[in-house]
């Protein structure tokens, strides 16, 4: 059986990292299910394949019949171009894992593991194992967006009206107290001039902004940074620490996957390393692979990182001792997913009141500065 060729995916040399479907930080977890122009299938895509073709296959359904059926039921030509394209490979001799391969929509992590399900005869196993991996990630990642959905819409539509408050309502009030003279109160000037300088910066103010959002997407993917973007994130309250038990997770997921494939562990690693892409986990296992060779343990090498907690290395070493690791990778991932889920949806709890009651504070702050010089003018006039 043909091997798959690895010399292009050495990172440690000059070829780019496999392009992943989620990007760096929390935003990138939350981000869409969606490929573009000549990226990977979405997630979603993936597992329903894995799920229709194991399923398939496990009813005695061969492998070319079974992507006759999966091809008919695609809605776009897109996906449907790409899975004739595989069953053209299969048919004119080429295995499924290299088809897989040279589609061009896979990573390199599911090609292995495809081809290691041809050669043990459990291919049906590791399709319901990817199947599996990416049911867990998709219902993770929705759990988050539904957790935040609410929080983020009450935030920018409390904000908007801030503005729209401080960019009309108040300049009209600001007119009237100009005509009017005399000594405005102390919050009342504050607030007026606080508009005066809104009207007055507003388009230098998007520019700066448009020239921000420019100069991070030209720069987003150095290595620079990715370091100095993701120590940001990571000494963030809160946000910090739920950044890190997501890509931890996702790191123990696909280990979990790898190893359960009967990959060696440098080879894992080192895929774990291309798929992961979220920059202190990367930049750590380079080390590790390189202090492993060396001919220290893992858990060793990872001690190293503060970005791997002691409890996670000590069920890594219990995992190595017991040759059990896929078992434990699997156990800490579920753990981190469960800790995760439970911090963002008790996050959004605490989040809607607070952000709530702020911007209520806000609203009432700017109203009472407009609308008190207009008592102390009643006042005057009794």
């Amino acid at each position: 059986m043909p091997t798959i060729d690895l010399s292009r995916y050495d990172t440690k040399k000059t070829a780019k990292p496999i392009k992943t479907t989620e990007e760096e930080g929390l935003i990138a977890f939350l981000n869409k299910d969606i490929s573009f122009g000549k990226g990977e299938l979405s997630d979603k895509k993936k597992e329903s394949l894995y799920l229709e073709l194991s399923s398939l296959l496990q009813a005695g359904i061969n492998l070319k019949d079974s992507f006759e059926l999966i091809i008919a039921d695609q809605e776009k030509e897109k996906d449907k171009a790409v899975f004739i394209k595989i069953r053209d490979a299969v048919l004119t001799g080429a295995t499924f894992s290299g088809a897989v391969q040279e589609s061009g929509k896979f990573s390199l992590y599911e090609v292995y593991s495809l081809q290691i399900g041809e050669e043990t005869g459990k291919l049906t196993e590791v399709l319901l194992d990817l199947a599996k991996f990416y049911q867990n990630k998709i219902k993770q990642r929705r759990k988050i967006t539904s957790a935040l959905t609410y929080p983020v819409v009450v935030l920018s539509t409390s904000l908007g009206a801030v503005f729209f408050m401080l960019k009309f309502v108040v300049p009209m009030f600001g007119d009237v107290f100009k005509r009017f003279g005399g000594h405005l109160p102390w919050i009342t000037e504050k607030i007026i001039g606080l508009s005066q300088t809104m009207q007055d910066n507003f388009f230098r103010f998007v520019l700066f902004l448009l020239l921000v959002v420019v100069v991070i997407f030209r720069v987003r993917k150095t290595e620079q940074f990715r370091k100095m973007s993701s120590q940001f994130i990571l000494r963030l309250p809160v946000i910090g620490n739920l950044t890190r038990k997501i890509y931890l997770a996702r790191f123990c997921n696909s280990m979990r996957l790898l190893i359960n494939a009967r990959l060696p562990l440098l080879r894992a690693i080192a895929l774990s390393r291309q798929m992961i892409g979220y920059y202190p986990i990367a930049a750590s296992l380079q080390q590790v692979e390189d202090n492993i060779l060396k001919g220290r343990s893992l858990h060793q090498s990872l001690r190293e990182f503060k970005i791997y907690p002691n409890k996670m290395i000590q069920l890594v070493k219990v995992g190595e001792e017991t040759n059990q690791l896929d078992y434990f990778f699997n156990r800490i991932s579920e753990q981190y997913i469960e800790e995760v889920e439970y911090k963002t949806s008790t996050l959004s709890s605490v989040m809607e009141p607070l952000i709530i009651v702020f911007l209520g504070l806000i609203v009432g702050v700017i109203l009472i500065s407009m609308y008190l010089p207009l008592f102390q003018m009643s006042n005057s006039f009794q």
